[in-house]
């Protein structure tokens, strides 16, 4: 197990209309992908969601590696309250990497944690201008890339993306989602099992590569 000590996560976000112009663009600069590939987050909560009344996180997330991407260790992450700051979203976060997320999925759940929410999601992560960006698929929804980092190294990275600085925002997911669903008449669908088909062959916007 390896992890970081207590740190201020501060990023923005930005909805991409065309992922593989963004993506040619990166390579143009650089930019390599560390990691293609599923991501899967389970929020974890007590059944009152006390951690959510307190606006805090208790997150695990697993990866599957794309076919030819290097693999990436589960994650365990705790964040705290949301917060704003010269325009950028703030919040403490303790994270760190674990080899067996179902043994601690177990562990929480002997402690009464249920899963409260899930996320899934194709991603491929990037890391330019001290920032890191992660471009995200979402089985029905905007395809959003988060770039993460002080706030010179994100707007390095922003500038380099060549999307609209106006386009980045401090908003949270479900904010996204919501614009999404007001824009098209269709609910945002932020995890497999909110699809009618929960296949990931039913998830006609994820990339082909998609695992």
């Amino acid at each position: 197990m390896s992890g970081d000590a207590g740190r201020a996560e501060t990023e923005l976000k930005a909805v991409v209309a065309r992922p593989d112009e963004l993506a040619a663009r990166l390579a143009a600069c650089g930019a390599a992908p560390e990691f293609r590939g599923r991501m899967a987050d389970r929020r974890y909560d007590f059944p009152a969601r006390a951690l959510e009344a307190g606006d805090q996180v208790l997150r695990v997330r697993s990866f599957t590696a794309a076919a030819g991407s290097a693999a990436r260790g589960p994650e365990v992450a705790w964040k705290g309250p949301t917060g704003r700051s010269g325009g950028y979203k703030q919040r403490e976060e303790l994270e760190f990497t674990v080899g067996d997320a179902a043994a601690v999925e177990a562990v929480l759940g002997r402690l009464g944690f249920v899963v409260t929410d899930a996320i899934d999601r194709c991603v491929v992560y990037y890391r330019m201008c001290g920032a890191v960006l992660r471009l995200e698929w979402y089985p029905r929804m905007d395809v959003l890339l988060e770039v993460e980092g002080p706030p010179a190294a994100i707007e390095a990275a922003v500038a380099a993306t060549g999307i609209p600085r106006s386009a980045f925002t401090a908003e949270r997911l479900v904010d996204f989602a919501a614009r999404y669903a007001q824009r098209t008449g269709r609910s945002a669908a932020l995890n497999l099992a909110a699809l009618d088909d929960a296949g990931v062959s039913g998830v006609a916007g994820w990339p082909d590569w998609a695992p």
